[in-house]
């Protein structure tokens, strides 16, 4: 996981995560981090420092109904299920369902599954879904935001309308391995098209007059977003 920091020292950042963050992960995250670590596509998980801050957030909130866009094998999705009263909702959409069911049985072991809806849809559709119903608007509390970056901008704009005033929206990846302060040619392939739709999503919040932000260095960047009207 050394490779989600962006701290310049590893040492520094292994520091804060053996100190800080390993002793209050719950030990259901121990394991599905273990047991993500194998998949492999595993960087596309949560960073476990991110996943603390996220914590944090949801309980400040005092958290009841969420929404997840971006699963994976459910890091961030059980953190959240183990954070939310037990009466409490997450709609989780995306499209792999595979993924979803390598992370599964350690959520089954936790006992939350209960509170998880998990929507097998391209996430647009399925947001454009629950908005029909008016009953779903300005009705959720979280939303956590770890997908195709491409898309973030149509994300906001549709869970602007899903969240209360006063709730947050969470999107991770928002410094992209550092790439949106390097100059493009430095930067390799594959990385490319995320860095610009990051830098284009970045300068889109800073201009934004419906949330108040901060910009979070944890993990590969997290941008926390306060729905204001």
């Amino acid at each position: 996981m050394l490779e989600k920091g962006l701290l310049k020292s590893e040492e520094l950042y292994k520091y804060i995560l053996e100190t800080s963050v390993y002793p209050r992960e719950a030990e259901p995250l121990k394991e599905l981090r273990a047991i993500t670590a194998n998949h492999p596509n595993c960087l596309m998980a949560t960073a476990p420092d991110a996943g603390q801050l996220i914590r944090m957030v949801l309980s400040l909130l005092n958290a009841k109904r969420t929404i997840e866009i971006g699963v994976f094998t459910g890091y961030s999705l059980l953190l959240t299920a183990l954070t939310i009263p037990d009466d409490g909702k997450i709609i989780a959409i995306d499209q792999d369902r595979e993924a979803y069911e390598y992370g599964l049985p350690v959520i089954k072991r936790a006992g939350v599954e209960h509170k998880i809806t998990f929507v097998e849809s391209d996430a647009l559709m399925a947001l454009d879904h629950l908005l029909e119903d008016n009953g779903n608007k300005n009705s959720l509390d979280f939303a956590y935001v770890d997908a195709d970056k491409k898309s973030y901008k149509k994300y906001h704009e549709k869970l602007l309308q899903l969240i209360k005033v006063g709730g947050i929206i969470v999107y991770d990846n928002t410094l992209w391995g550092g790439t949106v302060v390097m100059p493009e040619e430095s930067v390799i392939d594959r990385m490319k098209p995320g860095r610009q739709y990051t830098i284009e999503f970045n300068a889109f919040l800073a201009l934004d007059d419906q949330v108040h932000i901060s910009h979070v260095p944890v993990g590969d960047g997290i941008t926390i977003c306060k729905r204001l009207k």
